[in-house]
């Protein structure tokens, strides 16, 4: 599939933010936060416009707040939740900064983290049973990694927040060569804030953030990430 003909689907769950965003189609699964989090970001960029927006309906609201505390609660939730959801749309770009600390055993029980990883390249595929898009992807993903192995790729498919005997019902009827590792048995899943899938991160040979992507984008995406930590398509030939 080409990437950039499905560019602009965007996830009904909000991600992080984009960091060489190939997003092609995310499995969905409904979610009113994701207006709030597409509006913090829009107000994030309207810079004094929106300050000032802010600014006047505190005046306003200001006497009526006083008088009302349920109303002043509410209206101060939601001023705090605002900020939080700016907070992470100003922190979108982190391509070259060195990846959180991690920890991540698989269901053989190797054990990885940053020491363990140093000098690999290494690609997080987070994902689910009942994402139909990263079923499609998984062979995709399996090829890839033993195509590269001999290159010191490493490639850990998290699977986010389903029971141990879910996963392991399903990976018999779709087995895996890559190694898998439960949300029970890391913390990638939530370090990456991993709501739409599939998502993957490639942290390059130094330990940097090298790309991000949500949404399945097909071999081209996959392989664009993979150059930008270093390993090249042509290494293969």
């Amino acid at each position: 599939m080409d990437a950039s003909r499905t560019i602009g689907r965007s996830a009904a769950r909000p991600g992080r933010p984009d960091i060489h965003f190939y997003v092609a189609r995310p499995c969905q699964k409904q979610s009113r936060q994701k207006r709030h989090v597409k509006g913090a970001r829009q107000g994030a960029r309207t810079g004094p416009g929106f300050v000032g927006f802010i600014r006047r309906l505190l005046v306003v609201r200001f006497r009526s707040m006083l008088a009302r505390p349920a109303a002043a609660g509410r209206i101060i939730f939601a001023l705090l939740v605002l900020g939080l959801t700016s907070l992470f749309a100003f922190a979108a770009d982190e391509t070259g900064q060195p990846a959180p600390r991690f920890r991540a055993k698989t269901t053989a029980g190797d054990q990885f983290n940053n020491a363990s990883v140093k000098g690999k390249v290494v690609v997080f595929e987070f994902w689910t049973t009942w994402c139909k898009y990263c079923e499609r992807e998984a062979e995709l993903v399996d090829d890839i990694a033993k195509e590269f192995s001999d290159k010191g790729l490493i490639v850990l498919a998290v699977d986010v927040l389903e029971p141990e005997q879910k996963v392991k019902k399903y990976l018999v009827e779709h087995p895996r060569s890559v190694p898998i590792v439960l949300t029970k048995d890391t913390n990638l899943a939530a370090m990456y804030n991993a709501q739409s899938y599939p998502v993957y991160v490639v942290i390059d040979r130094d330990g940097n953030i090298a790309a991000e992507q949500h949404g399945a984008g097909g071999e081209g995406a996959l392989r664009r990430m993979l150059s930008r930590a270093g390993l090249e398509a042509n290494d293969s030939d």
